[in-house]
């Protein structure tokens, strides 16, 4: 069952569900099948419908006597018809326990909350109702499902009274049997189900009560098509139930009636009147929306994105620049965010989130243990901390696609849980080197066991105690550095921890920022044994530092003219190091509105093309900040005047997937005169000649690719450039909207 701590408010073990049906039914099954809870006791007014629930497996008891059933819950879930709510809480509210949670199912919120006033006086702290968005034409016990729920949303639509520790109770509930938890207030509620629930159930009724009536209505019926009966099938569902929401959800119903009546009118009006360009105008917006709502549900968690799908990027130089951008936000950033709000304490509201499957799979996995996440919606997520001790066992391993960030950053949390976890991904990732953190959370005590070649899966043992250490990384690496702060929050004594050469000290800003005392000097970071909590605050994810590269390259662009402004780009020190050497070399760049975001500088950027870049030698120290924007440096030495020269590379290069060489021989495919050895490379500035390559599955090739088209003499093609459009889905759209000639292609 799900492992409540002894610190929980309000532990869920027996639960009562009023009411068999589709829903009552599915969530009694989906919690006992998955051994959420120790008993689902059930209750049916039918008790056909509850002696079928115990021969089919789907509730532990039935419930005999309904007071001392109401009196023994820890959880009441009202699954009966909307009509029934009030005849239901005014029959249990004699024997109710105050830390008993009730809560619903149905579909209408604002007729409950009034009869709840009524019959107890006022709303009680553990009165939260819900909302499943999930069914069938299906009814009774026998359709029970216990898969109803996953993948499905429920709304949760606490009450200004309500404890939000009984909200977060119910809410990971929900999530254990794979739902996707949001809030909601009532009447919002009301108004949203009203258009995307109830007023397409009715034009269903309607459409094929209305066709019935006609007489010649079997050729109708005969002859219709797959989209007349995927239209009509929710017209099958049942009738009384219907009837009783229109009632209840009067208001909202007559209102969203209303507004596509006016709607058909319009349509009903072009097609009259042969207006082509207003019928085309409805269709067009009309798909637009839907496209635009697929691809916004399809984030809604991380999938396998196919990063060689057919689309093809074409660049080159040349056009007039105006107008913003405001780049994806950062993604070192993103991760951190939705890690350390998830163990802090409290409600965490972050805008400019990431919404790429990296990031997402960060999020999915902190659902997985339990953390109550609303979002992403357009980079806002809220995130309700469980605290440093409040995460709980996932429902098994924690698959984390190909992010290895993901992976490395959770390893220390996980290192340090009282549950045993599993990491793995898919077949790039479980390639990836993953000793670099093992190894150094194996001396603070943690008990983890690689795959054969010394990555994913990983298999972490919990309830081990994890001591601070002194540790001096090999190799720079910011993910290995974070890793072991994360882990050093739940260890004994202080964490301290030497760099080499500087990394980017996102986590560390953060981490005070949240309330956790470290100390900061030169080439090395410790952080104090935490004394109390972390602290949920706002977060502000700054604009990515690499796509801001990518943009700023354009002021030494051939052909190119004018200027345009990049929006609250992220100008951390630690990461900063690529904007510095572009100014170095000559760039038209100004830095304006300079501001600070938790901790983190951020400001925006003019870039003003001016004049051609001037030729630079970069140290190890110069490319410490500058790592993930090595291969567009090397786009902007390549069309530079003179000859750059990058050194100190043999210390800071720890890619896998290579991308720096990877870049290489794509600017020497395009004419650049390029010289390397282990520790230097050395570009002859030039002109670049067009051409055409492969993304092969790495991002930063392919943005330096497109870098190399938009700076270059002539256009570059980018085939199966996917993986791009996958970081930063509307990046051609910005790219052209500001002056740049970019385009796609789809085979």
């Amino acid at each position: 069952m799900l492992n409540y701590s002894s610190a929980s408010h309000y532990p869920l073990r027996r639960v009562l569900i009023i009411g068999l049906g589709l829903i009552g039914g599915s969530l009694a099954k989906a919690l006992k099948t998955r051994a959420c809870v120790d008993e689902v006791v059930g209750s049916d007014r039918n008790a056909d419908e509850c002696r079928l629930g115990l021969e089919l497996g789907v509730i532990d008891r039935v419930a005999q006597a309904l007071p001392q059933e109401v009196a023994a819950a820890d959880l009441i879930v009202l699954a009966v018809p909307v009509k029934a709510m009030e005849r239901v809480l005014e029959e249990i509210r004699p024997h109710l326990r105050l830390q008993t949670l009730v809560t619903d199912v149905g579909s209408t919120k604002g007729n409950l909350v009034q009869a709840a006033r009524r019959i107890f006086g006022h709303l009680p702290p553990t009165f939260i109702p819900g909302h499943p968005i999930a069914g069938a034409e299906k009814s009774g016990v026998r359709a029970s499902d216990a898969d109803l729920f996953e993948h499905h949303k429920v709304i949760l639509t606490p009450l200004a009274d309500t404890d939000p520790n009984a909200t977060l109770e119910l809410a990971r509930l929900w999530q254990a049997v794979g739902a996707e938890v949001l809030q909601m207030e009532v009447d919002r509620h009301d108004e949203v189900l009203a258009a995307t629930s109830h007023l397409p159930h009715l034009l269903a009724f309607s459409l094929v009560d209305t066709l019935a009536r006609e007489e010649e209505n079997l050729d109708i019926f005969r002859y219709a098509a797959g989209g007349f009966r995927d239209f009509t099938r929710i017209a099958a569902s049942d009738p009384t139930m219907w009837h009783d929401i229109c009632i209840a959800n009067r208001s909202a119903i007559l209102a969203q009636i209303d507004r596509y009546t006016t709607g058909v009118a319009r349509l009903r009006q072009a097609i009259e009147q042969g207006d082509s360009e207003g019928m085309l105008g409805i269709f067009t917006r009309a798909k637009a929306a839907r496209d635009h709502f697929t691809r916004l549900l399809n984030k809604s968690s991380y999938s396998s994105n196919d990063h060689t799908r057919a689309v093809h990027l074409r660049a080159q130089s040349g056009g007039e620049l105006s107008g913003e951008v405001r780049v994806p936000g950062d993604k070192s950033i993103s991760h951190r965010a939705i890690i350390l709000a998830a163990i802090a304490e409290g409600v965490t509201d972050i805008t400019g989130f990431l919404e790429n499957e990296d990031s997402l799979a960060t999020l999915q996995a902190l659902r997985d243990m339990g953390v109550v996440i609303e979002g992403p919606h357009q980079g806002q997520v809220r995130v309700f901390g469980v605290g440093l001790q409040g995460l709980k066992p996932p429902p098994g391993p924690l698959y984390l696609g190909h992010s290895a960030t993901a992976m490395r950053l959770l390893a220390g949390v996980l290192a340090a849980q009282p549950f045993d976890t599993e990491l793995f991904g898919d077949e790039a990732l479980c390639q990836r080197d993953m000793t670099r953190v093992v190894e150094p959370l194996r001396r603070m005590g943690a008990r983890i066991e690689t795959g054969p070649q010394g990555g994913a899966p990983l298999r972490i043992r919990g309830g081990q105690t994890l001591v601070g250490i002194d540790y001096t990384l090999p190799v720079a690496s910011a993910q290995v550095k974070s890793c072991l702060l994360l882990a050093g929050l739940w260890a004994q004594g202080e964490t301290r921890i030497h760099e080499p050469v500087a990394t980017r000290d996102h986590t560390e800003r953060m981490l005070a920022a949240m309330g956790a005392r470290l100390v900061v000097g030169e080439g090395q970071v410790c952080l104090q044994p935490l004394q109390g909590r972390l602290s949920a605050t706002r977060i502000a994810v700054p604009g990515d530092m690499s796509w801001a590269t990518l943009f700023m390259l354009v002021a030494g662009a051939a052909r190119t003219r004018g200027q345009y402004r990049l929006l609250a780009v992220g100008i951390n020190p630690s990461r900063a190091g690529a904007l510095a050497v572009l100014q170095r070399m000559g760039a038209g760049i100004e830095v304006q509105h300079r501001g600070e975001q938790l901790g983190e500088p951020v400001a925006d950027l003019v870039i003003t093309a001016a004049q051609p870049l001037q030729a630079v030698v970069l140290t190890a120290l110069d490319l410490a900040a500058a790592l993930d924007e090595l291969p567009l440096l090397l786009v902007a030495a390549a069309v530079a005047a003179g000859k750059s020269r990058f050194t100190g590379l043999k210390a800071l290069l720890h890619k896998e997937d290579d991308p720096v060489h990877r870049t290489v021989g794509m600017l020497q495919a395009l004419g650049a005169e390029i010289e390397q050895d282990d520790d230097s490379i050395s570009v002859q500035g030039g002109s670049l000649a067009g051409g055409c390559f492969e993304a092969q599955g790495s991002l930063r090739m392919t943005m330096a690719a497109v870098a190399a088209g938009l700076c270059g003499a002539e256009t570059v093609k980018v085939t199966r450039g996917g993986v791009l459009l996958a970081a930063y889905a509307d990046f051609v759209e910005q790219a052209q909207r500001v002056g740049l000639n970019v385009h796609k292609e789809e085979d």
